[in-house]
């Protein structure tokens, strides 16, 4: 009988945590309350696991900052949580709504998200100095965790960043990097939970700063799209050439990182610097042709360089812009979110209809950047 008891006890518990494993991470949280089981099972590493692979990724993380209203007050970011397509409807009442919004201190950053885990730098940098510290900490907007900090590193202002995680070590790492004056640019790597940061030297190329600041995380890599050494942050764009362009991905796995090449199919400089972007399990990279157009690849097997593939070339008249500000893309590489003539200006393309929308951003937000993200119970130790 008691072998019958503890077999119909192991069902139960099977059928509960499938299904609570389908059951959106917000009120799922709650479910803990119930009762002690429940409690067990939703905070188990392995209901964790399924839950966040079961998750719908329609999410998506929003940085804003708002300007300081007088003297003495500083400017303030923000993180606002929201579904893909209640942003694309009404971008303003989404950034207004106080509902799912978390504020960060004004010297901090946010340098990626991943499996419903975002990554915040926090940088002091001294007087009249290029120099400064930089600690990273990791937090979940749903579920309140906060990590400790990682060990403070010295940096320059010219800094990029980037967060993943490394499956074959269930680990979540932040990588640095830091070029210095000569042009000679190292990477610093640091696993939340450990002690120190892991120094990986002679990092090929110099990232686009500010424009691609952050690395792009898929695969298991972070990429970043910048020059050739020793080419560092002193260079004028009208010098640049099609060869001096390259995507460096960094594996989390191994520490080590290599080129990915462009597009066959550019065969010219971009008037203006172009940038990387992910959505899902593919990398796109955007730029203008003779600034007039926008042009979109997709790289559709990540790693495979023969396969990127031209999903659009649009002039910057149908779009209603003057320049190009691509920031973000949306539902499998379908719309694209572009600034407009200014920073409270948003243009959403949606290339399967050939539809532009302007909307008009409250200026109470002057900047905001997007992040893709999936709500999430993950809390690592």
């Amino acid at each position: 009988m008691a072998a019958q008891h503890l077999t119909a006890a192991l069902l139960l518990c099977e059928v509960v945590m499938e299904i609570l494993s389908w059951v959106p991470a917000k009120p799922v949280t709650r479910l803990k309350l119930v009762c002690k089981s429940w409690n067990s099972i939703i905070s188990h590493p392995h209901f964790v696991k399924l839950h966040l692979h079961r998750s719908p990724k329609n999410a998506i993380l929003l940085l804003t900052l708002t300007p300081a209203l007088t003297l003495d007050e500083e400017e303030k970011w923000g993180l606002a949580l929201t579904s893909v397509e209640s942003f694309i409807q009404n971008p303003s009442s989404t950034l207004d709504a106080q509902e799912n919004r978390h504020s960060l201190h004004g010297q901090d950053w946010v340098s990626g998200s991943c499996n419903g885990l975002v990554c915040v730098a926090r940088f002091l940098c001294q007087p009249n100095n290029d120099i400064g510290d930089i600690w990273f900490r990791l937090l979940n907007p749903l579920t309140g965790f906060v990590s400790e900090n990682s060990p403070c590193l010295r940096v320059n202002v010219h800094n990029s960043f980037g967060f993943g995680y490394d499956e074959s070590s269930d680990s979540y790492k932040v990588v640095t990097v830091i070029p210095d004056s000569s042009g000679t640019v190292t990477a610093q790597v640091y696993s939340f939970g450990g002690s120190s940061w892991k120094t990986i030297n002679s990092f090929p190329a110099f990232p686009f700063f500010p424009e691609d600041i952050n690395g792009h995380f898929i695969g298991g890599t972070l990429n970043w799209l910048g020059l050739r050494n020793p080419h560092g942050a002193d260079y004028d764009w009208a010098d640049v050439t099609l060869d001096m362009l390259m995507i460096v991905s960094f594996d989390l796995k191994s520490d080590t990182h290599k080129q990915i090449l462009l597009p066959k199919g550019i065969d010219e400089i971009p008037g203006q610097k172009p940038i990387l972007g992910v959505w899902r399990n593919s990398l796109y990279l955007l730029h203008d042709y003779k600034n007039t157009h926008f042009i979109a690849w997709q790289m559709k097997e990540f790693g495979d360089e023969n396969s990127w593939t031209q999903l659009l070339k649009i002039s910057f008249h149908h779009l209603g812009v003057e320049r190009l500000f691509p920031a973000f893309i949306f539902e499998n590489g379908n719309i694209f979110m572009l600034i407009g003539r200014h920073r409270f200006e948003v243009v959403f393309y949606d290339r399967r209809d050939n539809s532009v929308k302007h909307i008009n951003i409250l200026a109470n937000n002057r900047y905001v950047i997007a992040f893709d993200y999936v709500e999430s119970l993950v809390q690592p130790c």
